[in-house]
């Protein structure tokens, strides 16, 4: 069952992986050291970019669940 497990979140971190790289970033080099350029400018997702967004954090929540049942099962 564990091993099984195992699979499944590796397979979840590689999918929040592609999701979180295919997501485009609206911050330039400022945002990075914490400042940003668009702070006054509202952004609404829509479309792909928005399945996206609600995919990462689905597989945040997938992956951090899967990885506690991998805890206590073991």
């Amino acid at each position: 069952m564990i091993q099984i497990l195992s699979i499944v979140q590796i397979i979840f971190a590689v999918l929040l992986i592609l999701s979180v790289l295919f997501q485009q970033s609206e911050a330039g080099l400022g945002g990075a050291f914490g400042g940003s350029d668009t702070d006054g400018i509202h952004h609404t997702r829509r479309g792909f970019e928005k399945f996206l967004f609600i995919s990462s954090i689905v597989l945040g929540i997938l992956f951090a669940v899967s990885a506690l049942l991998i805890l206590v099962l073991s």
